[in-house]
């Protein structure tokens, strides 16, 4: 991988702070887009714009297309069985969501039980506790052990013939580490229970196939994988998807209205009410294409480079604590920290103020930082067209954080 040449291709990338391009480290939060994916959104804007799925006129026609024909993509970037089964929302946050309404909400009943680990994004966790609020099903955790950030063998356990659901992250967005799933997700099954995945964190940098993990619902978002913001992907089993309620009502989700009732339509509009994001679905579709060429192997290859890279840099700075297991073989792009004495906030903006980006607060893991006992933590998330003189920039600065503070160390 020519990471010069990939470079070339994000034209944010060249964008200057001090006279130098910026470092964007961030990359868990939101990736830059690459040249084809703003060309494929602007050829659809200005040749072939319109409404799908409402009108017989050339433009309608070939938005249409244009959204259906994204679908087929995205069946073949994570091995889903049939497009029937592809749902498109505005991010994970939203497909999560729409897992626990008409899932959720409609099929557990009081005793039952719900599985999650504390290391959950909020948009995998407080939709459960609501889940739990108004079906009256017991909401349980998995810790993890707060050195490594393996999950604590004993509360696997938890995960027996009471527990319908278990939901999890395939990634965590503050440990950097894969959740393997495939032995919870064998277990839940043994079980009974029905698996919901976390893809937002794993499928930027990893190939997925849901049909070989098995899960039975997987939720990932466009913007963290250099498409645009506002599209993402649901993926659920079909049967479980038909016996599900619609989350939305309106327009191109249904089959016949009448005054006092209504036929919703086939899989998958019965979930994809009013206009739908078909720039969105082109710049995924672009995004998916982009990454294919460079290729997964390649991907996870640089950026196993540079978080090895920053953490052994990391390890040699006073004062940096490096937050779950250090041994980069486990990091998937990212690495959260800590630096003795300073706000993270104050972190940020110190190294802000000479191009370097990167994340700060609890990354909508409050539960998680608790636990740890901390209240907010730093976070330099990498991708594929980071290089080593950027992480070698990082490092140098990240040094003089606790000496621009005041500390003598």
């Amino acid at each position: 991988m020519n990471s010069e040449l990939i470079r070339n291709d994000f034209p944010i990338l060249k964008k200057e702070c001090g006279g130098r391009p910026i470092v964007y480290l961030d990359n868990a939060a939101t990736s830059q887009k690459p040249l084809p994916v703003l060309e494929a959104v602007y050829e659809y804007n200005t040749q072939g714009n319109g409404n799908p799925h409402r009108g017989a006129h050339v433009l309608a026609i070939s938005a249409s297309e244009a959204y259906d024909g994204s679908k087929e993509i995205v069946r073949r970037f994570i091995n889903k069985r049939s497009p029937k089964e592809i749902i498109y929302t505005r991010n994970t946050t939203e497909s999560l969501n729409l897992i626990a309404r008409s899932y959720g909400e409609t099929h557990l009943k009081k005793g039952d039980h719900i599985v999650i680990t504390i290391a959950e994004h909020h948009a995998n966790l407080v939709t459960w506790q609501r889940v739990a609020q108004k079906t009256g099903a017991v909401l349980d955790y998995i810790y993890v052990d707060k050195k490594t950030g393996h999950f604590l063998e004993k509360d696997l356990e938890k995960i027996n013939k009471n527990v319908k659901i278990v939901a999890f992250a395939q990634v965590s967005n503050v440990l950097g580490i894969e959740f393997d799933p495939r032995p919870l997700i064998q277990r839940a099954h043994e079980a009974g229970a029905v698996v919901v995945l976390d893809g937002a964190q794993s499928a930027p940098h990893r190939r997925v196939d849901v049909q070989e993990l098995d899960c039975d619902f997987f939720a990932f978002s466009g913007h963290k994988m250099c498409a645009s913001g506002g599209i993402g992907v649901l993926y659920g089993k079909e049967q479980l998807l038909d016996d599900m309620e619609p989350f939305n009502l309106g327009g191109d989700m249904i089959e016949e209205v009448r005054e006092q009732s209504t036929d919703f339509a086939e899989l998958p509009a019965k979930f994809e009410a009013g206009t739908q994001n078909v720039e969105g679905a082109v710049s995924l579709e672009a995004a998916i294409r982009y990454l294919n060429e460079i290729g997964f192997d390649e991907i996870q290859k640089q950026e196993r480079k540079l978080v090895t890279q920053a953490i052994q840099g990391m390890q040699q700075i006073p004062h940096i604590r490096i937050i779950g297991t250090e041994n980069p073989e486990e990091k998937e792009g990212l690495v959260s920290f800590t630096v003795d004495d300073v706000h993270p906030h104050d972190v940020a903006e110190i190294l802000s103020a000479v191009g370097i980006c990167i994340r700060t607060g609890h990354h909508c893991a409050q539960p998680l930082h608790t636990y740890l006992g901390i209240y907010a933590s730093c976070r330099a998330s990498f991708y594929f067209y980071n290089t080593e003189e950027e992480v070698q920039y990082f490092l140098k600065h990240l040094r003089t954080v606790r000496s621009v503070m005041g500390y003598d160390d």
